[in-house]
Formats: structure tokens, C-alpha cells, sequence
């Protein structure tokens, strides 16, 4: 029978689910499980054993699969719309490119089983509209609209004149388009907050911040920070009025400390975490998000870098992997992100790769495969604080996002890497990939709704089709 056969129909609103093993995201997995899903409510409706199922389920459409878990969560994307990962052509590439090359990478990063992803610097939320509609496939974007930081800061396109980079990322009235960037530069408190106020304007869920310099940044250190505390207190004051929490951008120890003092929901990357870090951050709950996926791939393709992003690389790798070891060791709390950019499918830093996380997570870091899987699941929805949604496990009254696949991932954590090891995707209950049916192009039902596309009615019996 072929899956699209088993849609469920009009006297069908729940789907059944049997797996060999379901992952839940957090807690044991359960072996021989059943998970019923609501095409209706796009909700978990039961989890529970075979041997133990509801009456309204045991006639519902069935789904027969091997290893069912939670859609996996990338928590730092950045869907530029770019292929060559450098700050100017984030903000030269034409806008049709950059849509158009997003567009390929929301697709990708959905077929590798990622349905959610928290994007920190882009125009993910803008190109999202077009998901919401029924133009696209991808994610759930979660994002932050523009990364937030200092003149001459690791969001400065430093090698573009001044004048030209407030033009296009400033927040000063005055300008063009204040805060509509992937990249905001915001000087002192007022211009802090009025950068979060904008963030917010464009629909960010998570607000995004530089504290110290950065690896990809040419011109900056990524030891030292940036910001005082006056700057970070306004950015972290104004986006918790408006209920966001905030991922800080932070390698150096003394930007680290500052963000998770002022009250930093994430920190990412975090090079040079030590022992007095980690112990802060448990206290106050602050999660980790190291992404290892972009030093791991970057250290393969140093030949493409400015040389001084090169040589930065080179000297943080050990650093960063030692502070991510400690991490884990130290019962921080971790998130898995890529911190993926590019549009360029040959790279490996495009979306897509996604799953290569994971994998570093457990062979470099030393994490057990169930445990990365919450912190690509159960965690990773987490790291958006007041704004969670009931996504990252499989349990009733979440949303049903779910992924199958036919191989053990916690036998081989490695089957996540690849996107053609994802059997089944669901998406809000709607089955989006499977090994049987195409999802691409979207069908025009798929499209009602988008206030730009209009059924055409039959001339023959007056109704649509």
C-alpha cells in the first residue's frame, strides 16, 4: 500500500503511528509504541504501548515504522541566502538571490528532519511567510531577525565603508531601514533597546546578541568582549518585557560571564567556558549551544577563508571542544546548533547537514546518542524560554512533529547525519516525506489561505477544483 493511500479521510481526524522503538525526546524510549496524531488539531492525541491501544485507534490509518522520534531542532541557522559565507555578501547579494537561495535551504534542512529551527541572524522570519502560506516547504522558523552588536564588533562588515554599513545596518531612524538586517549595529542603551524593539517589529521570537569577538569576523578577537554592562542590561531588560530570551554570541570567558549574569537564555559557541562558567551557567539555568558543526567543517576548508579568519579557526578549535567536553562533564545544560549558512549545497556548511551535529556531539564531546537527542528535541524547543512552544517531544497535547527512520540511532547516532536515512517526516500531523510520494511542489490546497492565490472556479459546474 502506498503511503498516501493511508491519509486519513473524512471519518479518519487521528492517524496511528506503530514504531519499533519510540525516542520521546526526553525520558526511557519505549519499545513496540503507538502514537496517534490529529490531522484536525495537528496534535499528539496518545503515546502509549501496542498492547494497550485506545478502541478509536485500532481502525484508524496505520503507519508502520522503525524509529520514531521527535522533529529534530537546529538551534543556530543562519538562512543568509548566500553561497559565499562572508559578511559583504550578506549584504550585497540581491534580494531575489537571497530568496530564492533560502528557499533551497529551507527545503533541505526539512528533508535532513529538522522541522524547527531557532535562526539567529537572518531573514529566516521574513522568508518564512512564504512556509506559513503554503508556497514552500521548511521548518518552523524561530528566529531572531538581525544578530545585534557593535560598531567594529563581530557583526560589522568592517571591510565595507562606515557609512555604507549604519546605512544598511544601523537602527537609527534616519536611516533607510533601520534594524531590517541580518546584521544590526546598535551603540549604547537606547540604541540596544530600540535594536530589540525592532527585532521584534519584524516578528523575532528569540532576540539575538554579540558579546565578544567573533572566528568569522576578520578584524576583532574573539577573547574579548563586547558590550558594557549598561548595553547588555538594556538588550536583556527590553526583550524580557516582551517575553523573548536572548541567545548571546560568546567565545571569550569575560563576555560568557557578562551575558549569563544580565541574563542570557543561551549562550553560543562558548570557546572558553571553565569551570567557574559552567558552574554560573547551572545556576542560572543557562543552556549551552556550542555548535561544533562550523568548527569541524571549517577547519576542511580553511583555503576558502580571509586568512585571519583562518588563523583564528586554527587556534580555537582544541579550545572550543575542551570548554564543549567540560560542558557536558559539568551536567550543563546543552542544545544542539549548527550554526549552518550557506546556501551552496557542495559545502558542508549548508543547510542540509544539519544531522552532522549530532554526530559530533557524541563522538567528539562525549555525549550518550539518547542525550544528544534531547538536545537536538526536549532542550532545544527550551532555549527559546517564554516563547517555548509544545514542540521537542512526543507527547499528548504537543505538537505532532515527527521523524521516522529505519536504523537505531541510538545504536549509531551517525544514521541522523544523512537526510536520505529519514524515512517519514510529519509536520503539524501532515506527512511531508515519506519514501513513496513527492511533497514538491506544494499542491494548490496547500496554498488557500496566501492572499495572493485565488481558486479558479469551473465553467462547467461552477465549483473549484
Amino acid at each position: 500500500m502506498r503511503v498516501s493511500e493511508v491519509h486519513a479521510g473524512p471519518n479518519n481526524s487521528e492517524i496511528a503511528i506503530y514504531a519499533r522503538l519510540l525516542i520521546p525526546g526526553r525520558g526511557k524510549p519505549l519499545p513496540n509504541a503507538v502514537v496517534g496524531i490529529s490531522v484536525v488539531d495537528k496534535t499528539i492525541t496518545h503515546v502509549g504501548p501496542q498492547h494497550d491501544l485506545p478502541h478509536r485507534l485500532s481502525n484508524a490509518p496505520r503507519f508502520q515504522v522503525g524509529y520514531l522520534l521527535p522533529g529534530l531542532w537546529d538551534c543556530h541557522t543562519h538562512f543568509a541566502g548566500v553561497t559565499k559565507v562572508d559578511f559583504p555578501s550578506m549584504i550585497q547579494t540581491h534580494p531575489a538571490t537571497c530568496g530564492a537561495a533560502i528557499a533551497r535551504g529551507f527545503h533541505d534542512t526539512l528533508m535532513a528532519g529538522f522541522t524547527s529551527v531557532r535562526d539567529v541572524g537572518s531573514f529566516a522570519i521574513e522568508a518564512h511567510v512564504a512556509v506559513q502560506a503554503g508556497l514552500l516547504l521548511g521548518p518552523n522558523v524561530f528566529g531572531s531577525g538581525g544578530c545585534i552588536g557593535i560598531t567594529g564588533g563581530s557583526s560589522d562588515a568592517t571591510n565595507l565603508p562606515l557609512d555604507w554599513v549604519y546605512a544598511t545596518q544601523g537602527v537609527h531612524h534616519t536611516k533607510p531601514w533601520p534594524g531590517t538586517s541580518s546584521l544590526v549595529i546598535a551603540d549604547g542603551a537606547d540604541e540596544c533597546r530600540r535594536a530589540v524593539r525592532q527585532q521584534i517589529r519584524r516578528g523575532a521570537s528569540c532576540i539575538k546578541v554579540i558579546t565578544t569577538g567573533g572566528v568569522m569576523s576578520t578584524t576583532d578577537d574573539p577573547q574579548y568582549r563586547q558590550y558594557s554592562d549598561a548595553e547588555l542590561h538594556a538588550v536583556m531588560d527590553e526583550a524580557k518585557l516582551q517575553g523573548r530570551a536572548v541567545a548571546a554570541h560568546a567565545h571569550g570567558k569575560a563576555g560568557i560571564l557578562a551575558a549569563v549574569r544580565a541574563g542570557a537564555r543561551t549562550i553560543e559557541h562558548g570557546s572558553y567556558l571553565d569551570e567557574e562558567v559552567a558552574s554560573l551557567m547551572k545556576k542560572y539555568d543557562c543552556i549551552l549551544v556550542a555548535t561544533r558543526h562550523i568548527v569541524e567543517a571549517g577547519l576542511r576548508r580553511l583555503d576558502r577563508m580571509p586568512p585571519q579568519t583562518a588563523a583564528k579557526m586554527v587556534a580555537i578549535s582544541a579550545q572550543h571542544l575542551e570548554a564543549y567536553k567540560l560542558a557536558v562533564r559539568s551536567g550543563v545544560r546543552i542544545a544542539l546548533g549548527t550554526d549552518i549558512c550557506s546556501s551552496n549545497v557542495a559545502e558542508e556548511i549548508s543547510h542540509g547537514k544539519n544531522g552532522h551535529e549530532l554526530v559530533w556531539a557524541v563522538t567528539k564531546a562525549g555525549m550518550s546518542p539518547l542525550s544528544a537527542i534531547e538536545a537536538a528535541t526536549a532542550t532545544a524547543a527550551e532555549t527559546l524560554g517564554p516563547q517555548t512552544p509544545k514542540k521537542g517531544l512526543v507527547k499528548v497535547g504537543w505538537d505532532a512533529d515527527l521523524i521516522a527512520l529505519d536504523e537505531n540511532p541510538l545504536e549509531c547516532i551517525g544514521v541522523l547525519a544523512e537526510p536520505k536515512n529519514i524515512k517519514f517526516i510529519w509536520q503539524g500531523a501532515k506527512l511531508v516525506k515519506s519514501p513513496n510520494d513527492s511533497f514538491w511542489p506544494p499542491s494548490l490546497d496547500d496554498l488557500v489561505g496566501w492572499n495572493m492565490i485565488e481558486r479558479a472556479e469551473c465553467a462547467g459546474c461552477g465549483q473549484s477544483h
